[in-house]
């Protein structure tokens, strides 16, 4: 009880002194930064070397408390520069306290992730995490590590932190299709994603180009469809990347992308997709049959689709526990369809190819919400410019739409419309754009010498800077009454050209530039943009990364980081 009382001045005391919180650096930072970040007098504490951490215990916050004890005793970190700061005369901090409000909540969408934090510089023998639920003593625990370093090891002393995330779904979407990851490496970025706050792994599972996920109720999917038997995600391993999200605090989101992007299907069941296995860009005038090689697309015209299907929805929802489960739905390629004699017979009685991706959604949606699921959906399902629903087919109260194209203009369309938002823009938020393209044969790449070189062939480039993430306001453009319907946003990792050996330094620390805006913001408490402070902090950040095991690329020469600010513009601090 005591220990509370004295928790409960240290957040009176802070809360008084909230109003002088200014945008300066402090000699240790967090990434990302905290919503209010106070360190009146920065000075440092010795930590004991028999340091405990105390907490209710819970399924997943102990694991988690064991985890960074050990990270805390034992990382050392040293930063780039040497914080010029005065160590206290105090005992050296014994211990650091958890209390949860509420440690029944789930982790499900919407979660409070709120705490606060304050380490003593009185001499008192114990810091102090106090959460509305476990998901934010987790969020905690990772900032207090952060405010850990040197060896022997110290922690930053009178420290008063008040932390929640601006936008409650902040996450990274992985393709696993086009090249496969193994689950360690599944692991590992989950485990980054926690380093940095983020909540939601959207796993972009099967495509037309391998399906590796086994659906025991559809073994032949994964058995054909897969790029091997080492290329396969069983159920148990299914049930480790959900467990070792729970612990890091982090949702696994499903996705199944259908009607499109579906040819590896073919391959266990060729009655059910068109345009299987053929050439994606025929010869001669012909349009082209898909996006990208790797053709086909579910047949919504006869009833074996749905068998599958179904059982596909089913047997995923089983595995996931999460209460959203993406359905995909971007890219119909009408000319895919077109190439079926049975599509052409519904279009010759008077059938649209929109009323056919209608019918699939109509008997597919309802298994969905059946068992609990709310639905998200690529935007293209009810804006594409070829083939698309009537929303009145999809309630907003049961689907959430991700949008991916044309930036602002089409999340303000979206929410608009009623609908909850996931913004995964690929003009600011697409982690493989700018490295060309992927196919062979391709003639823009054989041009004279001086040739203007444009975009370098990538269909979304330029590469996308940690900057570009950074400053993208993905609530650009709405009303005070529509932006609330923007839940939050998601980097893209697709893998034409990427795979596990490239995995880390695609995603991080841009990632981290995205999580930081979502989380706390990327304006100060002026009102200015923050990216010339936040280079130095994401420097540092990048490297103390790297320690933990994360192969995060460089952003800039070490030399910038040791010598602070002389590596900005004189633009740095426009608005």
């Amino acid at each position: 009880m005591r220990g509370e009382k004295t928790f409960s001045f240290f957040l009176l005391l802070f809360f008084i002194l909230i109003s002088q919180t200014t945008a300066t650096n402090y000699p240790i930072n967090v990434w990302p930064k905290p919503t209010t970040f106070l360190w009146p007098n920065p000075k440092s504490i010795f930590l004991s070397t028999n340091f405990t951490i105390s907490h209710p215990y819970h399924r997943y916050l102990t694991p988690a408390v064991d985890r960074y004890r050990h990270l805390i005793l034992s990382e050392h970190h040293r930063p780039i520069i040497t914080p010029a700061i005065n160590l206290t005369s105090s005992i050296p901090l014994q211990s650091l306290v958890i209390s949860v409000s509420d440690v029944t909540s789930p982790l499900a969408h919407g979660v409070n992730e709120s705490y606060s934090l304050s380490t003593p510089s009185d001499g008192s023998a114990s810091a102090y995490i106090s959460a509305a639920t476990v998901w934010g003593a987790m969020r905690g625990l990772e900032t207090f590590s952060q405010l850990v370093y040197g060896n022997p090891t110290r922690v930053s002393a009178g420290v008063y932190i008040h932390d929640l995330p601006i936008f409650t779904h902040r996450g990274v979407m992985l393709d696993t299709s086009r090249n496969f990851y193994g689950v360690d490496h599944l692991l590992r970025l989950i485990k980054a994603m926690s380093m940095n706050k983020l909540n939601v792994f959207h796993w972009h599972i099967t495509d037309s180009h391998s399906f590796p996920l086994v659906i025991p109720s559809e073994p032949e999917l994964a058995g054909k469809g897969a790029y091997s038997n080492e290329m396969m995600y069983s159920p148990a391993d299914v049930q480790k990347i959900v467990e070792y999200g729970m612990e890091h605090g982090v949702r696994v989101l499903p996705e199944i992308d259908m009607p499109a992007h579906t040819g590896s299907w073919a391959e266990a069941y060729p009655e059910i997709v068109t345009c299987a296995n053929m050439f994606w860009w025929p010869a001669g005038s012909s349009p082209a049959l898909a996006a990208e090689p790797g053709t086909g697309q579910l047949n919504p015209s006869i009833p074996k689709t749905y068998e599958v299907v179904k059982n596909v929805i089913q047997g995923t929802i089983a595995m996931f526990p999460d209460s959203l489960f993406h359905g995909g739905a971007d890219e119909i390629n009408s000319d895919c369809w077109n190439t079926d004699l049975s599509v052409q017979k519904f279009v010759a009685s008077n059938g649209t190819l929109s009323q056919l991706l209608e019918k699939f959604i109509n008997n597919t949606l309802p298994e969905i919400l059946s068992l609990n699921r709310t639905v998200v959906y690529w935007e293209d399902v009810i804006l594409s410019g070829n083939v698309k629903v009537n929303p009145s087919l999809l309630p907003p109260q049961n689907v959430i739409m991700q949008t991916w194209n044309n930036g602002p203009n089409n999340t303000k369309q979206l929410v608009t419309s009623g609908y909850r938002v996931i913004v995964s823009s690929a003009d600011y938020y697409y982690l493989d754009c700018g490295h060309g393209s992927f196919v062979g044969n391709d003639s823009r790449y054989d041009q004279p010498p001086g040739t203007d070189q444009g975009n370098g062939g990538s269909w979304c480039g330029p590469f996308k800077t940690w900057e570009t993430i950074y400053n993208y306001d993905i609530t650009y453009g709405l009303t005070d009454e529509e932006a609330p319907l923007v839940i939050g946003g998601e980097v893209a990792l697709w893998s034409e050209q990427a795979d596990s050996t490239v995995m880390d330094s695609r995603i991080w620390p841009r990632a981290s530039a995205m999580a930081e805006a979502l989380w706390s913001g990327n304006r100060d408490e002026t009102g200015m943009k923050r990216y010339a402070e936040a280079t130095d902090r994401l420097n540092e950040w990048r490297y103390r990364m790297v320690s933990r095991g994360i192969g995060a690329e460089s952003i800039q020469p070490l030399w910038c980081l040791k010598n602070p600010g002389m590596c900005n513009t004189v633009h740095s601090f426009t608005s």
